[in-house]
């Protein structure tokens, strides 16, 4: 089952339990699929790893404002853009802990033959390929900033 199908599916769950949070993040992803579908001219539809990139760029702007939102003492406005991210995110690949995503990072390191932070951008380039889904990329930065500096 694609992407769309789980989200018209949850849709569907979200009306008959009369979920607004649910149904709110839910009709964002939607949205979000039929836009990047159309302004890439793409008959066939979207890949896998381009949805992924799409639905952990829905949750990274949830977390963002509700950052934003916590930051001005507004936590009536966080809390249900941190409910529509927890929702976004049952839609991602399982997630790495940190000591995966070290274990990542050290063997790409190795590899690469990495010696310094001039290396970096080589580094965060195969790394963010290799768990791309599966890691926040802010995590595998800093994670790549504090091997490479060591």
């Amino acid at each position: 089952m694609g992407l769309q199908e789980q989200v018209m599916t949850e849709m569907k769950a979200a009306m008959k339990a009369k979920d607004t949070v649910a149904l709110e993040a839910l009709r964002a992803i939607k949205s979000a699929l039929l836009l990047a579908g159309t302004e890439k001219g793409a008959s066939g539809g979207l890949s896998e790893t381009d949805e992924i990139k799409l639905v952990q760029k829905l949750v990274k702007q949830r977390k963002d404002s509700a950052t934003i939102f916590k930051e001005q003492g507004r936590t009536d406005l966080a809390e249900p853009e941190l409910a529509q991210a927890a929702i976004i995110e049952k839609f991602l690949p399982e997630q790495l802990d940190e000591t995966e995503i070290k274990k990542v990072v050290l063997e790409t390191i190795e590899s690469v033959g990495a010696s310094g932070m001039k290396d970096m951008g080589k580094v965060m380039g195969i790394v963010s390929k290799k768990l791309a889904g599966k890691a926040d990329g802010k995590t595998i930065s800093t994670l790549v900033k504090a091997q490479l500096s060591s």
